[in-house]
């Protein structure tokens, strides 16, 4: 294949499913899409062509049964080809997906089908407790679709369904992202927002520059997030490339996969490079054939560590789920020593401002800014938050897109990292709104007050900590500090469990009540060395498998 072949393949007045048929049609019998082996499964390859087949079979179920444009499905399927299929078929009649985290509460995902209005979940065998509790709790009746069914029968939708044209505007996929509120929000997701995304990853340059139709993408992060599940995938589409998945990340297996599918370029977090370092000192895997790995969050000590072991460069980048135009720190010195994460690039521009709005100058802290250009500053960005037209305008007041982050800008433009303006604890790659683990904390009858915030931690990135204020004369005793730690444990996804709690006598506040987080701990203080602290991380348990996280 040479270059041309990646012209044909422009975004431009495409949809997903377009382009989608014009790289099965260009590269049938490529890759599309592995699925390493497991213990109990083989590994799975699809072709472009067996792929288009599959997605043909679903949009003619889809349709048959009365599904079109404007309707949301759920998609509760984890890290299956079927995700990435039924996406495609889907958005070929005009239907947004919703996908789900399998991890997540039978309330939590109560909440997302309620507020998103899907009226059809779409799910497996791998999920049928989760399914189950959620039957028992919802008041509403929403249909289920078992992809692992004999009947492999799509239930019949009452309402009748139109199929107009699909355009680039159209509504592709629903993302819900953490918020400060407590609840998360909907992120609407254009055709055209998707494949700018996978544009702006083949794009990216020397050495991440995908190679057509002979890279193999190693991607452990999860399908419902914006970087495996549009990014790579797109990418990938957009290339000729095959996107490879397992069910989740696996240290034991980590290698070992990556050889089995002679994946040249994988996707890490943080916690992804600490956990390998920590567990996998050595190897006699071939790594010879991996050009680099591509992540966000590696600590710079780190970074150098790892490059050094297995001689494999690391490249920094970012994006997020609102303005996913990613950034990379490829250009040589890629300053690993440092939190580098790249710089403007056509497409993105960026400006890093004080609280109010005014840019600060080379070296110094701000807020990231992001738009795509003065005349057109939201193309290549979500299109809102679903419902939320207010906070959709306040994310874009002064025609800017507020990332939130606090990063700072040197003389050659390069973006530093620094820390994160909002509420979010950010662990082992989930964002968790401080605010929602605050609000279930609340529900507890002994509960007066809570602060939660992140604190470090050398495996996952950051974990929670609730300072907490017991109402009346309770008794700060460990025993009732892990009945506390079970009610959010047994009310949300096990990540948003915190991972210590303290009793405090008191909270720093406004004249308005508001707590002030970042008095909390003057001088410095390191809270995790109070006497009353106490530390429940080893019972974050994964809900319906004994795995720790």
């Amino acid at each position: 294949m040479n270059s041309a072949k990646l012209e044909m393949l422009n975004i431009k007045n495409k949809t997903i499913g377009g382009v989608f048929f014009e790289a099965a049609t260009t590269w049938p019998e490529a890759i599309f899409f592995i699925s390493p082996k497991t213990l109990v499964t083989p590994m799975l390859e699809l072709s472009y062509s067996e792929a288009l087949k599959r997605v043909n079979a679903y949009e003619h179920n889809f349709k048959k049964a009365g599904y079109g444009s404007g309707d949301r499905v759920a998609l509760l399927l984890g890290n299956r080809v079927e995700h990435y299929l039924i996406k495609i078929a889907t958005n070929n009649l005009g239907i947004s997906i919703v996908p789900l985290n399998p991890d997540s509460s039978p309330s939590e995902v109560i909440y997302i089908l309620n507020d998103s209005n899907s009226i059809l979940l779409i799910s497996d065998k791998n999920h049928i407790d989760l399914l189950n509790d959620i039957n028992k709790k919802y008041s509403k009746y929403i249909e289920v679709f078992d992809v692992d069914s004999l009947k492999n029968l799509v239930p019949k939708h009452d309402k009748n369904s139109n199929w107009m044209n699909i355009t680039p505007k159209s509504e592709s996929s629903l993302l819900y992202t953490s918020g400060t509120t407590g609840h998360p929000k909907g992120c609407i997701m254009s055709h055209e927002y998707e494949l700018m995304c996978g544009d702006s990853y083949r794009s990216i340059g020397p050495p991440v520059q995908l190679a057509i139709n002979k890279d193999r993408i190693f991607n452990p992060l999860p399908s419902f997030h914006i970087n495996a599940g549009v990014v790579t995938f797109i990418g990938s589409i957009l290339t000729g490339n095959c996107l490879i998945q397992p069910m989740r990340f696996s240290a034991s297996t980590w290698w070992q996969d990556i050889k089995d599918t002679k994946a040249t370029i994988f996707h890490y977090l943080g916690v992804v490079i600490s956990v390998i370092l920590k567990t996998l000192n050595e190897t006699d895997v071939d790594l010879s054939f991996i050009r680099l790995g591509l992540g966000a969050g590696v600590e710079p000590a780190l970074h150098r560590e790892f490059e050094d072991k297995f001689q494999i460069p690391l490249v920094e980048i970012w994006g997020m789920t609102e303005m996913c135009r990613i950034i990379a720190a490829c250009d040589e010195p890629r300053l690993i020593h440092t939190r580098a994460m790249g710089r403007p690039r056509k497409g993105l521009e960026i400006k890093v401002v004080d609280d109010n709005g005014k840019e600060v100058p080379h070296g110094s802290q701000g807020e990231m800014l992001t738009r795509h250009s003065e005349k057109t500053p939201r193309k290549g960005a979500f299109s809102g938050y679903l419902g939320k037209p207010q906070e959709t305008e306040i994310a874009w007041r002064g025609g800017w897109f507020h990332t939130g982050d606090t990063v700072i800008m040197d003389q050659t433009k390069m973006l530093y990292f620094v820390d994160r303006k909002k509420n979010i604890i950010r662990r082992a790659g989930e964002n968790i709104a401080a605010a929602e683990i605050e609000n279930c904390l609340l529900e507890h009858s002994l509960v007066l007050a809570v602060a939660c915030l992140a604190v470090p931690d050398s495996i996952r990135e950051e974990e929670i900590l609730s300072c907490i204020i017991l109402s009346g004369n309770s008794l700060k005793s460990e025993t009732l500090a892990k009945s506390l730690f079970i009610h959010v444990y047994n009310s949300l996804a096990y990540f948003k469990a915190p991972g210590y709690i303290l009793f405090v006598d008191e909270l720093p506040i406004t004249s308005t009540q508001k707590i002030l987080k970042h008095k909390m701990f003057p001088n410095n203080e390191n809270p995790l060395m109070k006497p009353n602290i106490f530390d429940f991380r080893d019972l974050k348990i994964r809900k319906n498998r004994k795995e720790k996280h």
